[in-house]
Protein backbone atom coordinates (compact mmCIF):
# COMPACT_ATOMS: atom_id res chain seq x y z
CA UNK A 1 0.00 0.00 0.00
CA UNK A 2 1.35 3.48 -0.82
CA UNK A 3 1.72 5.37 2.34
CA UNK A 4 -0.83 8.28 3.23
CA UNK A 5 1.66 11.11 2.54
CA UNK A 6 2.05 10.15 -1.35
CA UNK A 7 -1.70 10.08 -1.55
CA UNK A 8 -2.13 13.15 -3.13
CA UNK A 9 1.04 12.97 -5.23
CA UNK A 10 -0.29 9.78 -6.89
CA UNK A 11 -3.68 11.06 -7.23
CA UNK A 12 -2.44 13.98 -9.02
CA UNK A 13 -0.83 12.14 -11.83
CA UNK A 14 -4.30 11.03 -12.74
CA UNK A 15 -6.23 13.51 -15.05
CA UNK A 16 -8.42 16.33 -12.57
CA UNK A 17 -11.61 15.40 -14.17
CA UNK A 18 -11.61 12.17 -12.92
CA UNK A 19 -10.59 12.88 -9.31
CA UNK A 20 -13.33 15.63 -9.44
CA UNK A 21 -16.08 13.27 -10.90
CA UNK A 22 -15.73 10.38 -8.52
CA UNK A 23 -15.80 13.14 -5.36
CA UNK A 24 -18.44 15.09 -6.30
CA UNK A 25 -20.81 11.58 -6.16
CA UNK A 26 -19.30 11.06 -2.87
CA UNK A 27 -20.56 14.47 -2.01
CA UNK A 28 -23.82 14.48 -3.07
CA UNK A 29 -25.01 12.04 -0.29
CA UNK A 30 -22.33 13.68 2.25
CA UNK A 31 -22.43 16.31 4.40
CA UNK A 32 -18.50 17.96 4.08
CA UNK A 33 -17.68 21.36 5.13
CA UNK A 34 -13.98 22.78 5.62
CA UNK A 35 -12.05 22.66 9.39
CA UNK A 36 -9.84 25.50 8.04
CA UNK A 37 -11.05 27.33 4.81
CA UNK A 38 -9.55 26.30 1.70
CA UNK A 39 -6.69 28.32 0.36
CA UNK A 40 -5.10 28.60 -2.55
CA UNK A 41 -1.61 31.64 -2.72
CA UNK A 42 1.82 31.78 -3.07
CA UNK A 43 4.67 29.78 -0.88
CA UNK A 44 7.78 31.12 -0.84
CA UNK A 45 10.97 28.57 -0.77
CA UNK A 46 12.98 30.60 2.35
CA UNK A 47 16.84 29.36 2.25
CA UNK A 48 20.01 30.36 4.09
CA UNK A 49 22.59 31.63 2.26
CA UNK A 50 25.87 29.77 2.21
CA UNK A 51 28.62 32.38 3.08
CA UNK A 52 26.93 34.30 5.32
CA UNK A 53 24.31 32.12 6.94
CA UNK A 54 21.72 34.99 5.90
CA UNK A 55 18.14 33.61 4.95
CA UNK A 56 17.01 34.73 1.31
CA UNK A 57 13.71 33.78 -0.64
CA UNK A 58 14.73 31.70 -3.57
CA UNK A 59 11.27 31.94 -5.41
CA UNK A 60 7.22 31.39 -5.22
CA UNK A 61 5.22 28.63 -6.14
CA UNK A 62 1.88 28.25 -5.93
CA UNK A 63 0.23 26.23 -2.80
CA UNK A 64 -3.08 25.29 -2.17
CA UNK A 65 -4.51 23.61 1.09
CA UNK A 66 -7.17 22.33 2.40
CA UNK A 67 -8.50 20.15 5.46
CA UNK A 68 -12.08 18.78 5.42
CA UNK A 69 -14.77 16.73 7.59
CA UNK A 70 -16.99 14.50 6.59
CA UNK A 71 -20.20 12.79 7.89
CA UNK A 72 -21.62 9.90 5.32
CA UNK A 73 -25.35 9.22 5.47
CA UNK A 74 -25.05 6.70 7.79
CA UNK A 75 -23.32 9.31 10.17
CA UNK A 76 -19.62 8.28 10.33
CA UNK A 77 -17.04 11.64 10.89
CA UNK A 78 -13.99 11.31 8.88
CA UNK A 79 -10.86 14.17 8.35
CA UNK A 80 -9.09 14.40 5.70
CA UNK A 81 -6.47 17.02 4.72
CA UNK A 82 -4.44 17.71 1.34
CA UNK A 83 -2.02 20.33 0.50
CA UNK A 84 -0.53 20.52 -3.48
CA UNK A 85 1.16 22.92 -5.42
CA UNK A 86 -1.74 24.38 -7.38
CA UNK A 87 -4.01 27.30 -7.38
CA UNK A 88 -6.66 25.06 -8.09
CA UNK A 89 -9.14 24.49 -4.32
CA UNK A 90 -11.66 22.47 -6.13
CA UNK A 91 -8.90 19.98 -6.52
CA UNK A 92 -7.90 20.23 -3.19
CA UNK A 93 -10.88 19.40 -1.55
CA UNK A 94 -11.65 16.68 -3.76
CA UNK A 95 -7.77 15.52 -2.93
CA UNK A 96 -8.84 15.66 1.47
CA UNK A 97 -12.03 14.35 0.78
CA UNK A 98 -10.00 11.35 -0.96
CA UNK A 99 -7.69 11.48 2.12
CA UNK A 100 -10.69 11.34 4.35
CA UNK A 101 -12.84 8.27 2.32
CA UNK A 102 -8.96 6.16 2.49
CA UNK A 103 -7.79 6.80 5.82
CA UNK A 104 -11.15 6.05 7.23
CA UNK A 105 -12.21 3.42 4.69
CA UNK A 106 -15.91 5.82 4.22
CA UNK A 107 -17.92 3.65 1.59
CA UNK A 108 -16.29 3.90 -1.60
CA UNK A 109 -13.15 3.60 -0.40
CA UNK A 110 -12.33 0.83 -3.12
CA UNK A 111 -12.97 3.76 -5.71
CA UNK A 112 -10.22 5.54 -4.27
CA UNK A 113 -8.29 3.07 -4.00
CA UNK A 114 -8.02 2.14 -7.03
CA UNK A 115 -7.47 5.64 -8.59
CA UNK A 116 -4.53 5.66 -6.67
CA UNK A 117 -3.11 2.07 -8.00
CA UNK A 118 -3.67 3.74 -11.62
CA UNK A 119 -1.81 6.99 -10.46
CA UNK A 120 1.12 4.35 -9.03
CA UNK A 121 1.12 2.94 -12.68
CA UNK A 122 1.42 6.30 -14.41
CA UNK A 123 4.13 7.52 -11.72
CA UNK A 124 5.67 4.28 -12.18
CA UNK A 125 5.70 3.93 -16.11
CA UNK A 126 7.11 7.92 -16.12
CA UNK A 127 10.25 7.13 -13.70
CA UNK A 128 10.76 4.49 -16.16
CA UNK A 129 10.80 6.81 -19.25
CA UNK A 130 12.95 9.34 -17.36
CA UNK A 131 15.64 6.42 -15.83
CA UNK A 132 15.64 5.31 -20.17
CA UNK A 133 16.54 8.88 -21.21
CA UNK A 134 19.17 9.28 -18.27
CA UNK A 135 20.40 6.39 -19.69
CA UNK A 136 20.82 7.47 -22.97
CA UNK A 137 22.10 10.74 -22.40
CA UNK A 138 24.91 9.12 -20.16
CA UNK A 139 28.28 10.40 -20.71
CA UNK A 140 31.53 8.53 -20.31
CA UNK A 141 34.36 11.13 -19.10
CA UNK A 142 36.66 8.30 -18.58
CA UNK A 143 38.30 9.19 -22.39
CA UNK A 144 38.95 12.44 -21.73
CA UNK A 145 41.52 10.77 -18.55
CA UNK A 146 43.12 8.62 -21.04
CA UNK A 147 43.82 10.92 -23.77
CA UNK A 148 45.63 13.39 -21.53
CA UNK A 149 46.11 17.30 -21.62
CA UNK A 150 48.45 18.38 -24.32
CA UNK A 151 48.34 21.91 -23.36
CA UNK A 152 49.30 21.90 -20.04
Amino acid sequence: MIERSQWCSVLQALPEEQILSLTKKMMSSWRVWPKVIPQAGLGMLKLNDSALCEPFYLGEFPLATAWIEVETAEGTLAEGAAQIMSDRTELVEALALCDAVLAARLPGWEQVAQLLAEGAAIRARMAAERKQILCRTQVDFSLLDEAGCEDA
